[in-house]
C-alpha cells in the first residue's frame, strides 16, 4: 500500500516555508500562469487584428485553473516537451481555441514570463517580511537603547556599547537588504513577446511585416501581465543576469540573518539574551535543563543554504552560450524556488525570534562588573590627576593593582577585585567619593543611546513608512515546528 511518506519531500515545503510562498512556486500556479499567458497573447493578437474570436478567448479563460496534471504528465512522456504537453492538454479542453493557442510563441514565452511573474510576486511577499522584522527590532532598540552591555572585538570584551545600539547594527544590514530587494523588484521587467531567438521574426510574419504591430503586441502583453516595460532585447530567454541579481540580493539577506542569529547564539551562551522558549519546548533529549537557541540555529542553517545558491545562478549565467542553452532549466527549477523558500522560511523564523527576544539585565550587569574595573583605569587616573596627583605615579599604582586583580581572575577563578584594591589603597583617598560615578557603566557608552534615536528616526522610520499597511496588520508568528 502506497504512502505519502515513501517519497522525498523538500523540508522547505513540509517544514519551513509559508503556504503563500509555496503556492507561488507550485505547479498549480505555474501552469495556470502559462494558460493565462496564452489568454493574454490571444487577446492582444485579437486586438491587433488577427483572426481570433472572443468566443475562442472566452473558452480559454474558462479553463485557466482546471489543469489535468495526469493528462499533461502522460503527454510529456510522449513528447518529452513540457510546454507542448500542456498546449495539447489545454487544446483538448478548449477545442474551439486549439488553433490559436501559443500562436507565434516559443516555449520561453510561457516559461520565462511565468518565472518573471513569480519572481515579482515572491519579491513582493518577502519585502514586507523584511520590514516587519525591522519594525520589531526598532521597538527592541528603543526599549534597550540605554542599557549598557559589553562590546566585543575579536570576540574579546571591549568598550561598552548598549543592547539597543547592537540591535541597530543588525537593522543596518537589513536596511541594505531591503534596498537591494526593492531595487530587484523595481528593475524587474517582462520578457514579453520575442520569438525563438529574440528577433520577433514569427510575429513579424503573423502581422505581414508590420513591425509597429509587433511592438504593440509586445507592449500590450507586457501591460496585461502587470509590468510597465519588457526587456528591450533578449535571446531566446531573458538574460540570466536577472537571476544573478535576484539571487545575490537573497544571498546577501542570508548573510545578514546568519550574522544576526550567530550573535544571538553567542549572547544566549552567555545567558544575556534569549530567543523565545515555550513552556513545553524540549531543549535536549539527554539534558532536560538545556534551552538551546534552535530558532537561531535554524536561521543560520537555512541562510547558509541560501548563500550557496548564489553560485548556481552565477555559474548558470556564465555558461549560457549565445542565444541560449537548456542546461539552465533543471538548475533554475531548484535554485530560484529554493532561494525564495529558504529566504521566506528564515525571515519567518527571524520574525518569531524578534517578537519574543528576552534580555537579562542582571546577567549583563554581572559581566560588566567583571570587566569594567579594567576599563575604568584611565578614568581613575584622570580623576587622580585632577585631584592633584602625579599621572606617572598613578599609572604605576593602577598597573600593579590591575596585575594583582588579573591574577585573581585568571589563576584562582575569582571575581575581579580591582575596585576593592583601589578602595583599600590610601593613595586613592582623594577620589574615593567619586568611584561610584567613575564606575557607572552608563558613562562608558558614549553616544550609543543618541545614535539609536538618530538612526531610527533618520534611517529606519523612512523605510518603514513604505510598509505602513503591512506593519499595521502584523500578527504573532507561530512556528509549526
Amino acid at each position: 500500500m502506497s504512502s505519502n511518506y515513501e517519497g522525498y519531500k523538500s523540508p522547505l515545503s513540509s517544514r519551513y516555508a509559508s503556504k503563500e510562498m509555496q503556492h507561488l512556486f507550485s505547479d498549480q500556479n505555474k501552469f495556470s500562469t502559462w494558460r493565462q499567458l496564452w489568454v493574454w497573447l490571444a487577446r492582444a493578437e485579437h486586438q491587433l487584428g488577427l483572426e481570433i474570436s472572443e468566443a475562442q478567448i472566452s473558452q480559454m479563460e474558462q479553463h485557466v485553473k482546471d489543469i489535468d496534471f495526469e493528462a499533461a504528465a502522460a503527454e510529456e512522456r510522449l513528447t518529452r516537451h513540457d510546454v507542448m504537453a500542456h498546449v495539447h492538454v489545454f487544446a483538448k479542453q478548449c477545442p474551439a481555441a486549439a488553433p490559436v493557442i501559443h500562436l507565434g510563441a516559443t516555449s520561453c514565452y510561457v516559461g520565462d514570463n511565468t518565472d518573471l511573474i513569480v519572481l515579482r510576486d515572491a519579491l513582493k511577499l518577502l519585502l514586507p517580511r523584511v520590514a516587519t522584522v525591522l519594525g520589531q527590532l526598532k521597538q527592541f532598540a528603543e526599549t534597550y537603547k540605554a542599557l549598557p552591555t559589553l562590546g566585543f572585538t575579536h570576540l574579546q570584551p571591549a568598550q561598552l556599547t548598549t543592547v539597543g545600539k547592537r540591535a541597530c547594527l543588525w537593522m543596518q544590514d537589513l536596511l541594505m537588504d531591503e534596498r537591494a530587494l526593492r531595487r530587484c523588484l523595481e528593475d524587474l521587467r517582462f520578457r514579453g513577446v520575442k520569438g525563438t531567438t529574440g528577433t520577433q521574426a514569427s510575429f513579424l510574419q503573423l502581422f505581414n511585416g508590420d513591425g509597429q504591430k509587433v511592438k504593440q503586441l509586445d507592449k500590450l502583453v507586457t501591460q496585461l501581465a502587470g509590468f510597465s516595460k519588457p526587456y528591450a532585447v533578449t535571446g531566446q530567454t531573458y538574460t540570466r543576469k536577472v537571476d544573478v541579481e535576484v539571487m545575490a540580493a537573497l544571498a546577501s539577506l542570508g548573510s545578514t540573518i546568519h550574522k544576526m542569529c550567530s550573535d544571538l547564539r553567542i549572547l544566549a551562551s552567555r545567558k544575556e539574551l534569549e530567543e523565545p522558549f515555550e513552556t513545553t519546548q524540549i531543549g535536549s533529549s539527554a539534558m532536560p535543563y538545556k534551552r538551546n537557541p534552535m530558532r537561531s540555529e535554524r536561521c543560520c542553517a537555512l541562510s547558509r543554504h541560501l548563500i550557496t545558491l548564489f553560485s548556481n545562478a552565477a555559474n548558470t549565467h556564465a555558461t549560457q552560450w549565445l542565444e541560449r542553452t537548456l542546461d539552465d532549466s533543471a538548475n533554475r527549477r531548484l535554485t530560484l524556488s529554493e532561494g525564495f523558500l529558504s529566504a521566506d522560511a528564515a525571515l519567518l523564523t527571524l520574525l518569531n525570534i524578534s517578537q519574543g527576544l528576552v534580555v537579562y539585565p542582571k546577567v549583563i550587569e554581572r559581566h560588566i562588573a567583571q570587566e569594567l574595573p579594567f576599563m575604568s583605569t584611565e578614568n581613575i587616573i584622570m580623576a587622580m590627576v585632577k585631584a592633584g596627583g602625579d599621572r606617572q605615579v598613578c599609572h604605576e599604582k593602577i598597573r600593579v593593582l590591575s596585575q594583582e586583580a588579573g591574577a585573581q581572575v585568571k589563576q584562582h577563578g575569582k571575581d575581579n577585585d580591582l575596585v576593592e584594591r583601589v578602595r583599600n589603597d590610601s593613595y586613592f583617598a582623594p577620589i574615593l567619593d567619586q568611584l561610584d560615578d567613575i564606575l557607572d557603566a552608563r558613562t562608558f557608552t558614549g553616544r550609543a543611546s543618541d545614535q539609536v534615536d538618530e538612526f531610527l528616526a533618520e534611517e529606519v522610520e523612512p523605510v518603514l513608512e513604505h510598509y505602513a499597511d503591512a506593519l499595521r496588520t502584523v500578527q504573532h508568528i507561530q512556528l509549526n515546528i
